[in-house]
């Protein structure tokens, strides 16, 4: 799974609760896309996440 080279965000696991109470693995997978990105005068393929695509953290190459 991919995680963010930014803020470090990834994937968290939790439980899947039917109506009975009976409990299951799940994971909820964070929106990382990987994108080109300046990097001084380079650009570079980076995984970012969109909460950081949007915050401007990054700046599309």
């Amino acid at each position: 799974m991919a995680k963010c080279e930014i803020c470090g965000k990834g994937a968290h696991f939790g439980n899947n609760v039917s109506h009975s109470h009976r409990r299951s693995n799940r994971i909820w997978n964070s929106n990382v896309q990987r994108v080109s990105v300046k990097v001084g005068s380079n650009k570079k393929k980076m995984n970012v996440c969109t909460k950081c695509l949007r915050a401007g953290k990054v700046e599309h190459a």
